[in-house]
């Protein structure tokens, strides 16, 4: 082949080269109306569809179940293991608690000794206080003491407050004791009039009348006049009270209110 050949084909290669990207330029906005008219049609759709899932074995399938298995078997046996340190320490801290409740009982059983012991004292301190009142204030008679209580009680109040002085509601046993009360209860409300329990009622029996220690009366000191003839009250008074005036008895109601008399046991001091 000659130089002008040559020449001659490598100018017509060029000229393909030039011409090629043309053709294909002008070919793509022929292709796009196409793909838009097949989509307007429905030829092409607007949205591809999610390739299906490849079916899985069962093999797959139970080694899932089983791995689940073993997971939630795991989780329950932290559960349990938490549980079981939980109810390690609930426990400690309830024997714990026993030990200072038992502590605290001891304490609590020592502390109401201690109280009785000390309330104990005080009524046997009070006892004895008033048995030394009763004494030195008091009318002295043998081992006996008696003294007057300028202060409104009913029967069972007054007896009450003698024994809280470590003395008793007065009990005269003879004509002598009678004699020694009347005197020395008409001089301290001299020169008025006004009845003292006795510790003298026949509160268990119509007509049985007995001491306040509970033993039987032989003597007695009722009123008789033709005015009054003691007792006269029947079932219905059934403690008996001595006037100043005269120291007659007389019997009243219970529950009336009244100054009484009580008398304490001096026989230490002699």
């Amino acid at each position: 082949m000659g130089p002008a050949a040559t020449s001659l084909a490598v100018l017509c290669l060029c000229s393909m080269c030039v011409f090629v990207p043309e053709r294909m330029a002008a070919a793509t906005p022929t292709q796009a109306p196409v793909s838009e008219a097949k989509r307007a049609r429905g030829d092409v759709p607007e949205i591809l569809p999610e390739p299906e899932a490849e079916p899985t074995s069962p093999v797959s399938d139970f080694e899932n179940s089983y791995n689940y298995v073993l997971s939630r078997l795991a989780d329950m046996d932290q559960a349990i293991h938490k549980l079981n340190v939980g109810h390690y320490t609930l426990d400690v801290k309830v024997s714990q608690l026993m030990d200072r409740l038992t502590r605290v009982d001891a304490e609590v059983e020592e502390l109401e000794d201690t109280i009785r012991e000390v309330y104990q004292h005080s009524k046997d301190n009070r006892k004895e206080m008033g048995r030394l009142e009763g004494c030195q204030k008091g009318h002295r008679m043998g081992y006996k003491c008696y003294l007057v209580f300028n202060g409104h009680k009913d029967y069972a109040g007054a007896s009450r407050k003698c024994l809280e002085r470590g003395g008793r509601m007065a009990m005269p046993r003879d004509r002598r004791e009678q004699e020694a009360l009347a005197d020395y209860v008409k001089s301290f409300f001299h020169p008025g009039n006004w009845p003292v329990w006795l510790g003298v009622n026949d509160l268990r029996s119509e007509g049985l009348y007995l001491f306040d220690d509970g033993t039987r009366v032989s003597y007695f000191q009722w009123r008789r006049n033709f005015l009054s003839s003691q007792p006269d009250g029947g079932r219905r008074e059934n403690c008996v009270a001595m006037s100043s005036d005269d120291g007659d008895w007389w019997d009243h109601y219970c529950d009336r209110n009244m100054n009484y008399l009580c008398e304490f046991d001096d026989r230490e001091a002699l």
